[in-house]
This record gives structure tokens, sequence and C-alpha cells, in this order.
């Protein structure tokens, strides 16, 4: 095992845990309330990682869900074994649309029960066809994730072991097999719809419809099994509720939690392992433990081993948070503007829009209709707001754009994370009855109450290798060659990666951080 000067040893651990992002928080929880003895080093000044909730504009009483924002993939069975006082609360709308048909604004209302639902498709396209499709398509994936989202804190199976468990040929062939983009050119005819459709398996994901890696339709997948029926709920009182909440389980289990401490390498000989960190002061101490989990990228695991690290990662996103004094009217006067942005509002999302913009990006350019995607946090959970901010009317908007990969902002980040910005909103623009910034709040020093986030910024906060959110390309939820019985092993056998680079990971879901807890459980039972 590998030594390095410091100023003093402490422990051992039974586990060590680096980063106090959410799945640490739960791999320390499952393995503290076990009886093993765990101490959680997170670099920056509190825990929660890209989990967080914070108050972004100065003077303003209003606590947002700064990077993550909704919730699918986590467990029930997460929830209860922990104990978490989390409440997660269901969209009344799951998406609107707006586009123009025959020189007049009109758009795709999906939500408030399947005859609403129904209508919605009639009005925007005249017939029953697409909304009789969207039912086979989404009953499909249905069964898919009833299938597969149970697996995800079990060993993982085989890839034949899962195909026999999803019983569904032509679904397991869509999904797994060939490109989604065919799959959503046999069942939707309609440009609007198949946009819609998409826009799941390109979140953070920097693919096109038909891109043989499959890298979209894995970027899919996950976005439509959570819980066993791809709904995304609303953390109520933001996502910093659900890692506070995790953060003070960690600790009623007696495990340690400290923060300003950054851990700097990580020596294993397989059976023992030695953790350096330099302290909030700048000193240098180290920890000596049987296991240490990894809570960070493949990447930053690499360094802190020393071992070769993995193929770069991108990631390709734009996220803007907002506060508004109210809600902007729509060109579209059948929506009430409370339940176009209570679901996922859709802004430049066609397929062939996508398309354009996809191509437009991977030559090198901006895309010239910025795709993005909208909703406000504060129509289903007001409690983010202070009481004077509610009262007045005040809500949240958090936008989330596609297409814009990490290489767009090298020359100039600031330069063209403004230039992006202005376009993406003139996207939105062009839906409203009137422009957005006429409806921005403005904070303590008279600035607007917008911030915009690029992937070098991730990059840079949060040290999201190539501002990547899933830290790396998603995996197939399968075992291949290397990914070991639960996902989350390593070239070492005592350090395991329990943060979203693991097999399964992505999202808030504390899938990992369950998984590499269950691995440490199965071989340290004394």
């Amino acid at each position: 095992m590998r030594t390095h000067r410091a100023r003093a040893t402490h422990g051992p651990y039974d586990a060590v845990i680096v980063g106090g992002g959410h799945n640490g928080l739960v791999a320390a929880a499952y393995l503290a309330r076990a009886g093993r003895s765990v101490l959680v080093l997170e670099r920056l000044g509190h825990t929660g990682g890209a989990a967080v909730s914070t108050r972004p504009f100065p003077g303003v009483d209003a606590r947002l869900s700064r990077y993550s924002y909704l919730v699918s993939l986590l467990p029930r069975k997460i929830v209860q074994d922990l104990g978490l006082s989390v409440r997660l609360r269901p969209r009344t709308v799951s998406s609107y649309t707006p586009t123009e048909r025959d020189g007049r604004p009109t758009g795709l209302l999906v939500g408030g029960g399947e005859e609403r639902t129904r209508a919605g498709f009639a009005r925007l396209t005249g017939s029953d066809r697409e909304w009789r499709a969207w039912r086979r398509f989404y009953g499909m994936t249905g069964h898919v994730a009833r299938r597969v989202f149970p697996t995800l804190t079990r060993p993982l199976p085989s890839r034949e072991e899962l195909r026999r468990r999803v019983d569904d040929e032509n679904a397991w062939r869509m999904l797994f097999e060939e490109p989604i983009g065919r799959a959503i050119e046999e069942f939707f005819a309609d440009d609007l719809v198949r946009g819609v459709v998409l826009t799941d398996a390109l979140i953070g994901t920097f693919a096109d419809a038909h891109d043989t890696s499959l890298a979209q339709n894995r970027c899919f997948l996950y976005h439509v099994i959570g819980g066993g029926t791809g709904a995304w709920d609303v953390p109520v009182g933001g996502m910093g509720a659900l890692t506070d909440a995790l953060a003070d389980a960690v600790r009623a289990a007696g495990a340690r939690i400290a923060t300003g401490h950054e851990v700097l390498r990580v020596a294993s000989d397989g059976r023992d392992a030695e953790v350096a960190y330099r302290t909030p002061d700048g000193a240098e101490a180290t920890v000596a433990a049987r296991y240490v989990l990894v809570n960070a990228s493949p990447h930053a695991l690499a360094a802190l081993t020393g071992d070769a690290p993995p193929e770069p990662a991108e990631g390709a996103q734009l996220k803007v948070n907002m506060l508004l004094t109210r809600l902007p009217r729509l060109r579209d006067s059948a929506v009430d503007p409370r339940e176009a942005f209570a679901g996922t509002f859709h802004i430049a999302e066609g397929y062939g829009q996508l398309a354009a913009a996809h191509a437009q990006a991977a030559a090198g350019e901006l895309p010239a209709a910025p795709p993005s995607e909208i909703y406000c946090h504060s129509l289903t959970d007001p409690t983010i707001l202070g009481p004077d901010l509610a009262a007045r009317g005040h809500h949240t908007l958090t936008l989330f754009g596609l297409h814009t990969p990490a290489r767009l902002f090298a020359r100039d980040n600031d330069a063209v994370r403004e230039e992006l910005l202005t376009s993406t909103l003139a996207q939105l623009d062009a839906h409203l009855a009137e422009p957005l910034a006429g409806c921005l709040a403005t904070d303590a020093e008279g600035r607007p109450c917008i911030e915009a986030k690029t992937p070098l910024d991730l990059e840079r906060d949060l040290r999201l290798p190539g501002g990547n959110i899933f830290h790396r390309p998603l995996s197939w939820p399968y075992a291949t060659e290397g990914t070991g019985r639960w996902g989350v092993e390593t070239p070492h056998a005592n350090v395991l990666l329990c943060g979203a680079g693991a097999v399964r990971g992505g999202g808030v879901s504390g899938v990992p951080g369950h998984n590499a807890a269950m691995a440490v459980l199965e071989r340290h039972r004394g």
C-alpha cells in the first residue's frame, strides 16, 4: 500500500465515503445503520453535491433547486429503509408544447386525465391517431419500467436475464437494440409529437435520434422507468430538502460528516486503505479505512488512486434559474400559463428542430433555434418561496437547454453563455404574448433574477468532468464485461464507486449509493 507524508493518521473506519452528495449520503446511512463505523469527507462547506437548494439571488427569499430539480429514479425502498422524511408531489400536467399551425398559435397539452390529453392531441392534429399511438407507445414503456425498475437495487442481471424479464421482444428491440428514432418514427407521424417523445432521450446527452452508439436509448430508458411508471415528481421544499433529510439520517445512524475536507489521495492494497485529505485550515491528514466509497466521477476516482483516467466526458446542457414576479401570458390563449408551466414546457423541440440543433452543434456552431424545456417548481410546491413572495404571486422557472456540448464554450465561456441565453429566451418569447424580461424579478441590487450555468460552469463548480451531469455516458442496466456484481466495483477490491458514474447511475436516485453499501455489507459481515 502506498503511503504519503501527512500530519496524522486517524481511524480506522469500516468505511470512508469520499463526497457528501446524495449517493454518498445514501451509502453512509445504510452502512451506519448496519453498525459500521463511517466517515464522510466532503470538499465543499455543505453536503448535497448537485442536489442542493440555494438562494442564488441576493436579498431574495427564494430557495431554488440550483442544479438537479426533479425526482423519478429514487426507489421507495431507499426512502423507507432510511426512514427519510421526504415528500414528493406529482405534477398536475405532464407537458405543454407550443407551436404555430395554419398561422395561429396552438400547442399540445398532455396531462389532466386521459380525456383531457385526448382532447389535446385532437386540438393539435385534428384526429385521434397520435393519441392512440401515444397510448400504445407509453403502454410499452410502462411495461418495461415495471419489469426493469425493481432490478436497479439488486445485483446486476445479465443481458439475457433482463431480456427475459422484459418479456417483450418488440419493446426490447426498440429500446435496447435499435436507435430510438426508429421506434419514434414507427409510432408517430406528427413532427411535434415525435419531438416531445425524443426529448427524454436527450437530457444531458448529446446524440441524434439515430445515433448508432445508442447513447440516446440509454438516456431515454432511465427517463421512462422511474418508479415503474416514468413519472417525474417535485421534491417538496426543493432538492435540498431531500439531501438534508439524508444528512440527518446519516448523523442519526451514528456516522460522522466532515465538510470542508478535500480528499487528495486514496491508497489501497486491496484489504486496507488510506485516505489523505486537506482540512479546512489547510493541513493534511490521513485516515485509515477498510473500504473507501468514492462518490465522485470515474475521472476523479482515477486521479485519487493514480490509475489511468477513463475516456473524456462531455456535458451538453444549459441550466437556467429564474424568479418571476408573475407568469407570462401565452400567445396560445386557450391554455392557462399556470397549467402550461406546471409540467414540462417544451421550446423548439420539434423532431426536425432537434435534428437541426444537433447537426449545428456537431459542426461546432451554436444551434440557431436552441431547444430547451422549462418548468415551474413553485406552482406545485410554493414552500420554496418566502411568504411575501408567494403572496405577491412570484414564481420560479427552471430552464434546461439541450444540444449545447461543452466544446462550444471553450473559446469564451462567458460570451458564449450570454449569446446562448439570449437566443434561448428568444425562442421562448416567440410563444409568449409578452417578453419574459418584463416578468423577471430583481434582486437587492436591482439586477434581474436569472442565472445560467454551462457545462464548463458545472465542471468548475461541481467538478463534473466536462460538465457531464451523469459523470460519463449512461450504462445499460445489465452486466457487461468488467462491471462486477453490483456495478460499483473498481480495479481495487476495497475501493468502490458510489457516484453517478457507476453502472445504473445518473439522476437523483441514490441507487449507486445503495448498491455500493450492499456490496460492502455482502463482503464485510463481521
